[in-house]
């Protein structure tokens, strides 16, 4: 009986600490999403840690468990961010084997990435404008900087088999450095989305075609990269 009564009470015990994970989870998962919100429609500087509590329903000092520091928190809704649109890059070719994929072809996948990503969250690229422009304004340490370096060495990664992939089917160039490579078409493709996300743009007179003008730059540099 003893023995029974040991085994009901470890039982509760898993499942009281399962729950308690649960709504750990849940409650750390409401403060990113309400940072994000309140992030993106202003600036990061213009949030403080007691808004985002009382906007989430706890209090400051709820939050401050779960995340020391603005830095801490920021650093956290990026990383989180990215690592959703890092999942939907991947289900964008459910049936499709990347490995038998030329490096020209991964190469116009991961171009196209930026444009799914102005369809799909311009909120992001809003986001990710302010959160640039905070990061360096900020003294923040490396090792709060991390979970976010982590995302972008996960890219670079997944950039690094067009490369591989280039050297057996010689379908994309690699007379330039791969570093070079990767931080150029990062960069403008990032900057164009981003630009057009924030509305930072020239506006004819008969107006503009947005998506058409980001898939000439796309264009660009994929005929730029590919071998002739």
């Amino acid at each position: 009986m003893y023995t029974v009564f040991r085994e009901e009470r470890f039982k509760l015990g898993v499942a009281g600490r399962k729950k308690d994970l649960v709504r750990t989870e849940a409650t750390r998962n409401t403060f990113l999403e309400k940072s994000y919100e309140l992030f993106s429609q202003r600036t990061i500087e213009s949030v403080t840690m007691s808004e985002i509590a009382k906007a989430s329903g706890y209090k400051d000092m709820t939050l401050y468990r779960y995340f020391q520091s603005k830095p801490v928190l920021v650093v956290a809704v990026a990383a989180q961010k990215w690592k959703q649109v890092r999942e939907e890059n991947r289900k964008r070719l459910p049936n499709i084997d990347t490995s038998q994929m030329t490096a020209i072809e991964l190469f116009a996948f991961y171009l196209d990435s930026f444009l799914a990503m102005y369809r799909n969250h311009r909120d992001l690229l809003r986001f990710n404008q302010f959160f640039n422009i905070y990061i360096q304004s900020e003294n923040i340490d490396c090792d709060v900087m991390k979970p976010y370096e982590d995302i972008i060495m996960d890219l670079r990664m997944a950039f690094h088999q067009i490369f591989i992939k280039a050297e057996q089917d010689h379908s994309f160039r690699t007379d330039e450095p791969e570093e070079m490579v990767f931080s150029k078409t990062l960069h403008l493709m990032l900057a164009a989305v981003t630009r057009y996300a924030v509305g930072l743009v020239y506006i004819p007179e008969h107006g503009y075609s947005d998506t058409e003008e980001l898939e000439y730059l796309r264009n660009l540099i994929y005929r730029e990269y590919m071998v002739k």
